[in-house]
């Protein structure tokens, strides 16, 4: 085909709906009638190559070509593209566009521009829209005019640096932003930022560093586009002060001539609130935190409440609080200065962590009233990898050993002998004690072991025992080895079992529940546990303000929603088994446990979103637990 009958095929496939009569298409290809009666053959023909595709004539009403949605974009790329786009750079591409254009862009230029429907560049349209509204900026169509992003410069850019959070799914491993400036420049700035580490001996992070480049080459960008940056006076003389404006200050006098542009002072004060808030590379120690006091302040409050929270012991973890420190002294100063951050990881630490991640959440929440911060879910993410951590490092000393108390009639020496082979031979036991048989009774009242090894036969205790010799054979080995199997795979089945019917009742399990939004639901279960009397008014606020904050649902068609603890009278479980699955933000949610479990059972709250979130790798287990409409029916499952 020639060019005239590429582009009447390009018009017919961009007519989706209607159709151009002879005279329309002559005028807008600027030949006669007879030329484009003629051009109509040869893209006939040209069609007989796509299954679904085929020209329309109809006498008297025009022409129209039919042909599926995939052929159609197919044959608009391969035709008209000399670079095709794939979708995902074709919405990219759109963002940065409305993003940096002063002018309304219009769907009939973007159509033109991509070689594709105006439908298909409407529903990219509203991707962008509610992806904007995560900056704050608002997408407003102009009737005749064209779209146009509203809202300040500051959050412009800060959508611009994070384009490649349009697509979720964006492999890590190519930075979509970077693609959208000149090699020369990426290059420019990326040896600026190095020649400025090196003169003032310091280190920023990989990632740190990407993130400088993306934000350098923005700000160059909306230099020439001549759309400053507004800073108020105040604000301007605390940067001054910084010793990162001096180095904004030399790094820019490098881009300088290369760029020929003169940076405004407003310009290297927003450089400035960069280079404080990339987190450095090395310790705490490599370099001086201004406002250390109140970061330190805040570390120890919300170390102090997790505590209290979870019941492990986070205060005595110097290693944690050393790494909190040096984390959210980036935090603060990316919050205060409005440089918001996504975190990629997001939704996998709140399904790998679910409990942590909760516990973190309800302690910022607290800690907002006290200092005023308010920490975005993304930022709280990698929070909650630092007590995760913590956590981990006291298991591990833990080595998870399980505690025994050793009851010998041989006397200290043989005691002493018997507790030293058996940790020998057991890294998995923990030897509390050694005692007698008469001290047993005293001993167990104030401490909590997990079995009783003896050396002589023993009345029930209340715990399980295992007799062995005091000599400790190679049958007492097998002995000993087998029970302690019996006892770590007994325990905790039990236990889940007993936790779960402990706080469940079948008053609080709702089904076949139907509603709109999850805030419908996570209403409807904090009220049906105020009304029976498990918890205060202020706990169905609480619940659905927890929810506003962040998505709790956890992966697996499961959301975990929940209340201060504080707010609860008895602790208890509300369910809700949904008759259709309902969109959970990002996730499609089946099965909603409302929790309200009190600090005094926090401990037990560890082990119920466990046990939760191991339901939510069973898909066929939900899918069969979703679709019960009676209780006992539920429960026998959840046993099962």
């Amino acid at each position: 085909m020639n060019n005239r009958q590429k582009e009447l095929l390009r018009i017919l496939l961009l007519q989706v709906e209607g159709v151009l009569q002879i005279k329309e298409l002559s005028e807008k290809l600027d030949c006669a009638e007879k030329t484009v009666r003629n051009d109509l053959d040869k893209i006939e023909e040209f069609l007989l190559n796509y299954d679904s595709g085929s020209l329309i004539r109809k006498p008297g009403l025009g022409i129209s070509i039919q042909i599926d949605k995939g052929e159609r974009s197919k044959i608009l790329q391969s035709l008209f593209s000399n670079e095709p786009k794939t979708n995902e750079e074709r919405l990219i591409e759109i963002a940065y566009q409305l993003l940096t254009s002063n002018k309304p862009i219009t769907l009939q230029h973007l159509s033109h521009q991509y070689y594709v429907p105006k439908a298909t560049i409407k529903k990219d349209i509203e991707t962008i829209a509610k992806w904007l509204g995560r900056f704050d900026l608002e997408l407003v169509s102009k009737q005749r005019l064209g779209n146009v992003v509203q809202g300040t410069e500051l959050q412009k850019r800060n959508a611009l640096a994070h384009l490649s959070g349009i697509i979720p799914f964006t492999s890590s491993e190519k930075n979509v932003v970077l693609d959208l400036f000149l090699p020369y420049e990426i290059m420019t700035v990326k040896n600026g930022l190095e020649m400025m580490q090196r003169k003032f001996s310091i280190a920023f992070g990989e990632g740190a560093l990407d993130s400088l480049v993306v934000h350098a080459l923005i700000m160059i960008k909306r230099i020439r586009q001549r759309e400053p940056i507004y800073v108020q006076a105040a604000e301007k003389e605390q940067a001054q002060e910084r010793i990162e404006f001096q180095y904004a200050t030399w790094f820019f006098e490098q881009l300088e001539s290369v760029f020929s542009l003169a940076f405004p002072e407003e310009e290297k004060v927003y450089f400035t609130w960069h280079l404080i808030s990339s987190k450095r590379m090395g310790t705490e120690r490599d370099y001086t935190v201004t406002n250390e006091d109140e970061v330190t302040s805040i570390v120890d409050t919300l170390v102090a409440k997790i505590s209290k929270l979870t019941l492990y012991q986070f205060d005595a973890d110097g290693l944690l609080k050393n790494g909190l420190i040096f984390h959210l002294h980036s935090v603060i100063n990316r919050v205060k200065f409005g440089f918001p951050i996504t975190n990629p990881l997001l939704s996998n630490i709140k399904k790998m962590y679910p409990y942590m991640f909760n516990m973190v959440i309800l302690a910022f929440e607290e800690i907002k009233k006290m200092y005023r911060l308010e920490i975005p879910e993304d930022e709280v993410a990698y929070i909650v990898l630092h007590f995760q951590a913590s956590i981990e490092r006291m298991e591990n000393r833990k080595e998870s050993k399980v505690k025994a108390l050793i009851v010998c009639h041989m006397g200290i020496g043989m005691s002493r002998l018997l507790e030293a082979k058996i940790e020998q031979q057991y890294k998995n036991i923990e030897i509390v004690a050694c005692i007698g048989k008469s001290d047993i009774s005293s001993y167990l009242s104030v401490h909590q072991i997990d079995f009783i090894i003896s050396t002589v036969p023993l009345e029930s205790e209340g715990k399980e025992n295992v007799i062995i010799s005091p000599l400790f054979s190679q049958e007492d080995k097998k002995k000993l080895s087998q029970f302690v199997n019996m006892i770590e795979q007994k325990g905790p089945k039990e236990a889940d079992y007993q936790l779960f019917s402990t706080f469940m009742l079948e008053e609080l399990v709702c089904f076949c529940v139907q509603k709109d939004h999850r805030y419908e639901i996570v209403e409807m279960l904090a009220t049906l546990l105020y009304k029976k009397g498990y918890v205060t008014k202020e706990f169905i606020h609480s619940a659905v303000n927890r929810e506003r904050k962040s998505s709790t649902a956890i992966g697996g068609g499961i959301a975990i929603p929940h209340g201060n603890p504080q707010l609860i009278h008895k602790s208890a479980i509300a369910i809700a088994l949904l008759k259709e699955p309902l969109e959970w933000e990002n996730e499609r949610v089946s099965i909603v446990f409302m929790l309200a479990i009190s600090k005094e059972h926090q401990i037990d709250i560890r082990k119920v979103i466990g046990k939760i979130a191991s339901l939510s790798e069973n898909p066929l287990l939900i899918e069969e637990l979703s679709r019960t409409k009676d209780y006992q029916t539920f429960l026998q499952l959840l046993e099962k």
